[in-house]
């Protein structure tokens, strides 16, 4: 991750003196989620003996925003589409469907749809 200094100036006391802030430059700054542990569970359950560099997180964890950032940015324009105030699971499944190609996109609602019957049985 790159990192830069920003120096601001404070004027107290009749003198002039430096702060240095030190920012780094990642997805989670942006308000992005981060999602590394998730990855690294999943891994460790499917290759138990096998780990993750953190470069490869990083490019996975700004995969995983830009695809969730893809499908909200659909489901609200089927929303506007429609006329409504309000997002709906459906608006959710309609973008998904749009988003992602023929059988991730029925997996990936299916696997969601248990996920929020679970939720709201729970």
């Amino acid at each position: 991750m790159a990192r830069s200094i920003i120096k601001k100036y404070r004027y107290s006391n009749g003198h002039l003196s430096s702060i240095s802030i030190k920012k780094l430059h990642s997805s989670t700054n942006f308000g992005h989620r981060n999602y590394s542990l998730y990855v690294n569970r999943v891994l460790k359950e499917v290759v138990p003996q096998r780990g993750i560099s953190s470069r490869t997180l990083d490019v996975m964890n700004t995969l995983i925003n830009n695809i969730f950032e893809c499908i909200a940015t659909e489901a609200c324009n089927l929303m506007y589409f429609r006329n409504r105030c309000t997002l709906t699971p459906e608006d959710i499944q309609r973008a998904v469907y749009v988003r992602l190609p023929g059988k991730l996109a029925k997996h990936a609602v299916a696997f969601g749809s248990e996920a929020v019957n679970r939720y709201v049985h729970s």
